[in-house]
């Protein structure tokens, strides 16, 4: 999180100050719950087009960090990148490598904690993230190794969530009903142009921050929450945290939360969600 600038801290700050070591290990608990990559593989149209917003060249060294299950990885090894696919759950790297290999594409798969990354200083040409490197506990530091790996005049690109969006506002509702630590920053600050200036501001020679919009598609308002309430690690652990009334009452806010997104007329699920893709320059 954010340094303090001075030497003493209040007791209420103190109070706030979140225990990082512990929020990291819940939240790769959180990922290495359930099955993303039933959800994930839904989303490979953003990997594609940030790729096409970072304009990537083949040959160009990529680095995707908090890869998920490969969205992004796949996409810029479609464009003949050389890339690495890093995560810290095992599984999910598996997952990716999996559809690599029945793609014949060629990736270099690596474990790989977002904010400790294993590389030298200006390493790649390119370092991306679509709905991953904004769910670490430590915002600054995880934006500072992106920045660190990337060379100068390289690229850094992200999707990330808006917290007005649907997804968003899914995090938002889920708070309501299972508190976040203490001092915990919301992912959802990666999806606003503010805290990006903030974070990469001052190691880039241009920003460029565009709201774009992934459309949810399931089979029904039921079908999607029974696919995030079973595979998607926040969704499922947030059940799991809750007693039998408290599970419907979440249940019920999602469902209103849907009703208010939803564009179908005819039963199925189509539900825009905003995220912000966003392509840094590097100093």
């Amino acid at each position: 999180m954010t340094s303090i600038g001075s030497e003493t801290m209040n007791p209420a700050a103190m109070a706030a100050a979140p225990d990082l070591a512990a929020l990291k290990a819940k939240q790769q608990a959180t990922w290495s719950s359930g099955d993303y990559a039933v959800v994930g593989t839904t989303l490979q149209i953003v990997g594609e087009s940030l790729c096409e917003a970072m304009d990537l060249r083949s040959g160009q060294s990529v680095l995707d960090v908090a890869a998920g299950n490969g969205n992004a990885t796949l996409a810029a090894a479609r464009r003949w990148c050389e890339v690495t696919s890093t995560d810290y759950v095992d599984a999910l790297l598996e997952l990716g490598r999996r559809r690599a290999d029945a793609e014949g594409l060629a990736v270099t798969f690596r474990h790989a904690d977002a904010e400790n990354l294993p590389f030298a200083d200006g390493a790649f040409d390119a370092v991306m993230s679509t709905f991953g490197v904004m769910f670490t506990a430590d915002h600054d530091r995880a934006a500072a190794e992106m920045v660190r790996v990337c060379r100068s005049g390289g690229k850094i690109g992200m999707a990330n969530w808006m917290p007005e969006g649907f997804i968003g506002q899914m995090f938002k509702t889920i708070g309501k009903h299972v508190a976040p630590p203490p001092g915990a920053k919301s992912p959802a600050l990666w999806g606003t142009r503010p805290r990006i200036d903030e974070m990469f501001g001052g190691a880039a020679r241009a920003i460029a921050a565009e709201p774009r919009q992934f459309v949810f598609r399931y089979r029904s308002p039921v079908h999607f929450l029974d696919i995030f309430r079973r595979f998607y690690g926040p969704t499922l652990k947030a059940f799991g945290a809750l007693d039998a009334a408290g599970q419907t009452a979440l249940a019920d806010d999602i469902a209103a939360l849907i009703a208010r997104f939803n564009k179908a007329e005819d039963g199925t699920l189509v539900v825009p969600s905003d995220y912000l893709e966003i392509v840094v320059t590097r100093r």
